[in-house]
């Protein structure tokens, strides 16, 4: 096929980085994974080497043009889609990472967001920014980085630093790194920062002094669809063309493009959005306001979202460090074993909980636990965990918006567990939409970087793209639902308070 014919998608996650090719279709036609160590030195720290993470850019996306026997010239844009909220750091000269990044998870800012607490509340900047005072966002973080090491911020002082969420740091790399890289990002990873104004789309400098975070350190904000700088390397020429954080990306990638559509994406955590429009939602009930994009010369597009920390990575931890099962399927077949979990409810509060409690104090328990329990039922109960924790997010959202959830679309990895899925659709009563493909953040990242460069048409396109295949209903019966829903919460209050009276 003459001319190009693809649009490639970055998506770097917490554990592995990718580059899929999409066709015209939507759908993916080559690809190519990476995965990257995640460093846990102590209780509470979860941390990326990024120049690892350059190096998989690197490989994957030699990778996919190699498994679709494609070169840049068959590429028309790239798009990236990123982790949010974790925080970078660099040398302006050398590209050189200034340690670790701390990723999304990291808690060790605990006695910073208790003394802003403490100070003016856990909602003191919810207005401006559309978050509570959290160790989830990526403000404390940096300003963490920066107090690390002697002679930091004299460096950042004198313009030898450059900082960003993950997505700034590949764009930066992607389009030159210290030979003219681009220093840029985009609203919906901005506004995970507790520094972006919500609306206005800026940098708000009260917030970036009082957080310690230096304006100068900060990439530029650009719209989400936009031609943003030209690849180097093997995309050597492509337009760089579409910034998206990974949540807002699935939103886009389900084509969900009308205010009211909701999408729930499983990958480490779980991720529930839905699109609000033109105008921001404040929550009640403890979701975070956020930016879901904003395409080139067009007003942004708001969602509410409700993140859970713990998803995928509570059978990963059952699987690798328990010793459980072998892998997710096998853990999946274990779990079938048994009817229900014998009265076991497992929290994975390992970072605290997220939406919509925000407990930082809270930690992982497994309660309910007798002499009949076996690995089956905590299998069982930690498949039942994903479910019943989407369920407090969606009953949250329902609260907020007025409009009780009709349908929850679904993707990422735990997306391909059949239990999962009717364990969802039952904790939630309604049915579950299982897409016709699963990258759908890697997709959105492709739509918006096509949409800029006109390979595709417009959102309508985009809509129509994508599509569920099967719907799974729920079986559970309502007074059945609201026994279990009550069993879990009073899981989730033995949770709390552990971390005040235990450290």
């Amino acid at each position: 096929m003459p001319g190009p014919h693809l649009v490639a998608a970055i998506d770097h996650g917490t554990s592995s980085t990718r580059c899929l090719l999409f066709g015209r279709d939507g759908r993916p036609v080559a690809s190519h994974r990476v995965a990257q160590s995640v460093h846990t030195p102590r209780p509470g720290w979860v941390e990326l080497d990024m120049e690892e993470v350059r190096r998989a850019v690197d490989t994957c996306v030699e990778g996919a043009l190699a498994a679709a026997g494609a070169t840049a010239a068959d590429v028309a844009a790239v798009g990236i889609a990123n982790q949010r909220e974790s925080a970078v750091l660099w040398e302006r000269a050398t590209g050189g990472p200034v340690g670790r990044s701390l990723v999304w998870q990291d808690t060790r800012t605990e006695d910073g967001v208790a003394r802003l607490v403490t100070e003016g509340g856990v909602d003191r900047f919810r207005v401006r920014t559309g978050l509570p005072v959290s160790t989830y966002s990526t403000a404390l973080k940096l300003a963490w980085l920066l107090d690390a090491e002697p002679g930091r911020r004299e460096a950042a002082a004198d313009g030898d630093l450059l900082a960003g969420t993950p997505d700034a740091w590949v764009l930066w790399w992607l389009t030159g790194g210290p030979a003219g890289g681009v220093h840029a990002t985009d609203p919906s990873n901005a506004s995970r920062t507790l520094l972006m104004d919500l609306r206005e789309l800026v940098w708000d400098d009260d917030l970036c002094d009082l957080l310690g975070v230096p304006r100068g350190l900060l990439p530029e904000i650009h719209p989400s669809s936009a031609v943003l700088g030209v690849a180097t390397r093997a995309l050597a020429g492509v337009p760089v063309a579409g910034v998206l954080g990974d949540q807002q990306a699935a939103l886009l990638g389900h084509g969900c493009v009308e205010p009211g559509s909701v999408k729930n994406t499983y990958g480490t955590g779980a991720f529930l959005l839905q699109n609000t429009g033109r105008e921001p939602v404040a929550s009640r009930n403890g979701l975070i306001a956020t930016v879901a994009w904003q395409l080139e010369e067009a007003p942004p597009v708001y969602a509410l979202e409700g993140s859970v920390a713990v998803a995928g990575s509570l059978l990963d931890w059952l699987c690798d460090d328990l010793g459980l099962a072998a892998d997710a399927a096998e853990l999946e077949a274990l779990a079938r074993t048994v009817e229900d979990t014998g009265g076991v409810v497992l929290v994975p509060a390992f970072s605290g909980l997220f939406a919509p409690y925000w407990r930082p104090d809270a930690r992982g328990v497994i309660a309910g636990l007798t002499r009949h329990t076996t690995r089956a039922h905590l299998a069982r109960a930690a498949f039942e965990a994903c479910a019943w924790q989407v369920a407090d997010v969606a009953e949250a959202l329902a609260a907020d918006t007025g409009t009780p959830l009709a349908e929850l679309r679904v993707d990422g990895g735990l997306a391909a567990s059949a239990l999962l899925l009717q364990l969802q659709a039952d904790a939630l009563g309604v049915p579950v939409a299982v897409p016709a493909q699963r990258e759908l953040t890697a997709a959105g990242a492709a739509f918006a970087a096509g949409l800029a460069v006109g390979f595709w048409s417009g959102l309508d396109e985009v809509a129509a793209l994508a599509g569920a295949t099967r719907r799974v209903e729920p079986r559970l019966g309502e007074r059945e639902r609201e026994r279990g829903l009550a069993r879990w919460r009073e899981g989730v209050s033995r949770s709390l308070d552990w971390a005040v009276s235990v450290d």
